[in-house]
């Protein structure tokens, strides 16, 4: 077996080990602590959020939780004879920093040795921790990475979880510049596909259909090969920003929710996620009228960033950089909780019929799992965003009404019909799977050169 999958199940033995320390501590204290660990069983098994655990959830929750032990058990059994004994604990501890001695090593070997060998087989290792809830799986956490690693254009999906160690050694932050990195090779990838599809959102109706070839053809004609680029730039440079804001946002919810685990659940992600999503949308906003304005200019209108600014701020005011500011923030909830649904159903599929020897699912499976956890995503909230670019563009569209989100919804559906709320959805989802593609290959590179070593 290779070391790499080794160290990274380990961390959950550490924090088995802490557990255990704890459970020691409390017996030597006469401290019942039977309540507590059924409380931690019937959180982790409770499907419903009924507050109770019936018989099929607990059944469930037996077999999810045994499959998650045997990842761990493999891990651990450097010798892959079937056994643990206290040399192999104390190498494995060893190989992530931590140092005990053999005889603390032993201890530890004593606690789930039924027959008196001082080794462990699976059987005494799955009868010893299947009553004892893992609120942590650190190697899938560190094998599914999802926002981190995925950039389709679009910043409302809830961020990755990170485990203790990471945070410790500050490999997070290495994580979270090599998403960076790789969102800004992608999205510049990709440009010519979301220019389009901006395009195609405020121009394209019944009466002038535009399709991709024609789009493209327009663009190229009216600005040459580099106006498909136009409006890169301040895309590229939002996602420092708001990956910052919004993780550390997320954080300090995970804390003022009063959570302290390592890995929540998916209701708990969904609200946590999407609350500093808002937080972060919020921050960057006017970045994403900027965007939209230079995205639809003509050849020669601005001729940088800071001109666009100061052009909207004197014809229009301040209030201009926050229109379609609603849409914007009600499209969080249906992308960031379809997207995590979907993402989080492939994955635990997965795991329950393939995960034998590692959670790894290798990159093929992420790749797919991925792409269409987004591609749902944006499907859901596809309405709200072209809203909220119609409402971007309106002072740019000569002699059109102000409208408000509501009104604007009105229109299009009483003009168009419900297929305008869609426009622009093909070169949309066309620039998925190379978005996904990219960003998958870029990170991977940037993590060897920034010296990631937890995956």
């Amino acid at each position: 077996m290779s070391t790499g999958p080794i160290k990274k199940a380990l961390y959950l033995w550490i924090i088995w080990a802490r557990d255990w320390i704890l459970s020691y501590c409390s017996s030597c204290f006469d401290v019942d602590s039977s309540v507590y660990v059924f409380q931690k069983i019937v959180k982790a098994g409770d499907k419903d959020l009924d507050g109770q655990l019936d018989f099929e959830e607990f059944v469930h929750y037996l077999r999810d939780h045994e499959k998650k032990l045997r990842l761990v058990f493999k891990s651990l059994d450097k010798k892959n004879d079937g056994r643990i004994d206290s040399q192999e604990i104390m190498q494995s501890l060893r190989d992530l920093g931590v140092h005990i001695s053999e005889e603390q090593a032993e201890k530890i070997l004593k606690s789930m040795d039924k027959n008196g060998t001082m080794t462990i087989d699976w059987n005494e290792w799955r009868d010893y921790h299947l009553l004892h809830p893992a609120d942590n799986i650190p190697e899938i956490i560190l094998y599914w990475k999802h926002s981190t690693i995925f950039d389709v254009g679009e910043s409302m999906l809830v961020p990755d979880e990170f485990t203790a160690e990471e945070k410790k050694t500050g490999m997070l932050w290495r994580h979270l510049v090599a998403g960076g990195g790789a969102g800004a090779v992608s999205r510049t990838c990709t440009a010519p596909l979301d220019r389009l599809k901006v395009l195609m959102q405020v121009h394209a109706s019944r009466s002038n259909s535009m399709g991709i070839a024609g789009g493209f053809t327009q663009m190229i004609r009216e600005g040459g090969l580099r106006s498909l680029w136009r409006g890169n730039g301040i895309n590229v440079l939002k996602i420092a920003p708001e990956s910052a804001i919004k993780f550390m946002a997320y954080e300090q919810i995970k804390r003022l929710i009063g959570s302290n685990q390592e890995t929540l659940g998916i209701l708990e992600r969904l609200v946590s996620g999407s609350l500093a999503g808002a937080i972060a949308q919020s921050s960057i906003y006017p970045m994403e009228v900027l965007k939209t304005r230079l995205a639809l200019g003509r050849t020669g209108q601005y001729s940088g960033m800071k001109v666009c600014a100061k052009h909207i701020f004197k014809k229009e005011g301040l209030k201009a950089f926050y229109k379609g500011y609603i849409p914007n923030m009600l499209g969080i909830i249906p992308y960031a909780g379809i997207d995590l649904a979907v993402y989080e159903t492939l994955k635990n599929s997965w795991l329950q019929r393939f995960a034998t020897d590692s959670a790894d699912p290798g990159v093929f499976v992420l790749l797919a799992c991925g792409t269409m956890s987004s591609t749902c995503g944006q499907l859901a909230s596809y309405p709200l965003a072209l809203v909220r670019t119609r409402m971007q563009a309106q002072a740019t569209q000569e002699g059109s009404p102000q409208m408000t989100m509501t009104g604007l919804f009105r229109h299009i559906v009483r003009t168009e019909g419900a297929i305008g709320l869609y426009r622009g959805l093909a070169p949309n989802f066309m620039k998925v799977i190379p978005a996904v593609s990219i960003s998958y290959v870029v990170y991977e590179n940037l993590k060897i050169t920034l010296g990631v070593q937890s995956r």
